[in-house]
């Protein structure tokens, strides 16, 4: 009973399924009577008309204040259901929100003509005609309750709603009563009509996102899974914002947990995935649009996070706003650990943040220390592999985890070894892309991550330079110390490379000098070749497609300036 988009006029049409929308509210193909009582919305719901909504964030307000004021009032209307059980023996029992009555004990109601105008008719036989509008609007004894009589045939919506096929199915007597009463909210009602006139008709006659995911609520409320699928095939092929992605990812979690779903959300993800490359990002996690950010809700971020994509300065910066954005939105610590435990804290790419900031995560209380202790082992050990194991290791977990793959971070990953004695000294190891050196030319720049040494922070930068000497663009490596201070260094440094055949480390410059901050140092052709050169195909120092790059630091002296 899947539903298919019809090729013949562009619309998702009925497919296979069979098409009973000449039954709907007949009571000739009918066997018992629906009662919808429609109780009113809270006075500030009623001042928004949901039919109204002008976008997306306006159903969404809506929506949220109407789930929290649904909430409230079932809690009442199951309190006020118990007293008046406990008061008077013959009322009909309740379950889930269902009253069952018996034919001949209903309460005698006064008739109101429906807003289309269209009541209880009689044919000359005496019989009430057999068409759609064979409904009627009653006004009930409570004050504002009002109650729409629908005629439905039970095999029909049992067999599209689980919901209908155990209500007429569970053996108890009220299951063989012919007239059930339903209770919703007016702002429910508009997409429980279109939700039983799809249960025959498999198809809707409401366009507009906001209408559809009143429905798509609807759906999963009552458990229409065909309907489902119908509206999140529609809301797919509409046009999709940011605020509509968003929405959709932050839908109630028994829709997000649909399989008829699921599509929906992997497209309002990839939405925002490529949104984050169209948008450049990055800008986002430094500065600019951090707040914008730190305003999005928990799904959002997921999406966000879940990016390969996703170009930042570091998973450094990442990890540090990840803990800004649970402090805002979860000021409960017990809540927050939670959640970073089995939400957030599963995106952060921890083998490729640096070991001080993992030394962090380890004093960081936020992380339950177990989950703490177990992604900075994980870490360390897969910065100890070599590239060519976590080549392996990444194909091997790719479909499993994706925190081994490594984003296009603004300054790239390293691997550091350090030693205090007999001298404080560290080494550098460097790996960079073919292609991530070919987008050097003619005169780009790439900065390493921070590594530190005697207290002070240390960066290597990769350029492409002009040779004074030939002026021709050529490779060059530079080592700088980031702050500015009262302490200069006196440092020895080596730079070498990875050289075919032998495929070790070769020695291409060493020098000495005293950092004071804020400057760097290096050689501007390291190679001593021209850039064509150094990116032929034939290249000596491009071994399967890496440039091999290490720095070995050794502090002289440090002098108080």
């Amino acid at each position: 009973m899947d539903s298919a988009l019809s090729p013949a006029d562009g619309r998702i049409g009925s497919g296979s399924a069979p098409d009973f929308a000449f039954a709907f509210n007949d009571r000739n193909f009918s066997d018992r009577v629906l009662r919808i009582e429609t109780i009113p919305d809270s006075p500030q719901e009623s001042k928004s008309d949901p039919e109204g909504c002008s976008s997306i964030a306006d159903w969404a307000r809506n929506r949220k204040r109407r789930r929290e004021e649904n909430k409230k009032d079932d809690v009442v209307d199951v309190l006020m259901h118990r007293e008046e059980q406990i008061l008077n023996c013959n009322m009909p029992d309740i379950e889930d929100g269902v009253t069952y009555e018996n034919e001949d004990e209903e309460a005698v109601p006064m008739v109101v003509e429906s807003p289309s105008g269209g009541g209880v008719h009689t044919n000359p036989n005496g019989d009430e005609a057999a068409h759609r509008d064979d409904s009627s609007w009653i006004m009930g004894c409570k004050t504002g309750l009002q109650v729409k009589t629908i005629h439905i045939s039970s095999p029909i919506l049992a067999a599209k709603s689980r919901f209908f096929y155990k209500l007429f199915s569970n053996g108890m007597r009220e299951s063989k009563q012919r007239h059930v009463t339903l209770r919703i909210h007016s702002s429910e009602e508009a997409a429980f009509m279109e939700l039983l006139s799809f249960m025959y008709g498999n198809t809707l006659s409401t366009t507009t996102p906001s209408a559809l995911l009143d429905v798509l609520m609807a759906a999963d409320k009552y458990e229409v899974a065909s309907c489902m699928r119908y509206c999140s095939r529609l809301l797919q092929i509409s046009p999709m914002t940011c605020e509509s992605a968003l929405l959709y990812l932050d839908l109630p979690s028994t829709l997000l947990m649909a399989e008829a779903v699921q599509p929906l959300t992997d497209a309002a993800k990839q939405f925002l995935a490529e949104l984050i490359q169209v948008e450049d990002i990055i800008l986002a996690f430094l500065s600019r649009f951090q707040e914008e950010l730190l305003n999005l809700p928990l799904a959002g971020i997921e999406a966000v996070l879940s990016s390969d994509d996703l170009q930042v300065a570091s998973e450094d910066s990442v990890y540090d706003f990840v803990l800004k954005w649970a402090r805002t939105h979860y000021p409960n610590l017990e809540e927050r650990r939670e959640m970073l435990g089995t939400r957030l804290g599963r995106l952060i790419r921890f083998p490729h943040m640096t070991c001080r900031k993992l030394k962090k995560v380890l004093t960081c209380n936020e992380f339950h220390p177990e989950l703490a202790s177990k992604v900075v082992l994980e870490a360390l050990f897969f910065k100890t592999e070599s590239p060519r194991q976590r080549s392996r290791a990444v194909e091997e977990l790719n479909f499993s985890s994706r925190r081994f793959i490594e984003r296009p971070y603004k300054y790239r990953p390293i691997k550091v070894m350090e030693f205090e004695l007999p001298r404080r000294q560290c080494i550098v190891y460097l790996d960079l892309k073919r292609e991530e050196c070919a987008h050097l030319f003619p005169s780009g720049r790439l900065y390493s991550q921070a590594f530190h040494l005697g207290g002070q922070g240390f960066f290597l930068s990769a350029h492409c330079n002009i040779d004074q000497q030939t002026n021709l663009n050529c490779f060059g490596l530079f080592l700088g110390m980031q702050e500015k201070g009262s302490v200069s260094f006196a440092v020895d440094y080596e730079f070498a490379a990875r050289s075919k055949p032998t495929e070790e480390y070769m020695s291409k410059y060493k020098g000495n000098y005293t950092f004071t901050g804020g400057k760097a140092v290096g050689y501007r052709n390291l190679f001593s070749l021209p850039w064509p050169a150094f990116m032929a195909n034939d290249s000596l120092y491009f071994i399967k497609g890496i440039l091999h790059l290490r720095a070995e630091l050794t502090i002289r002296t440090v002098t108080l300036s």
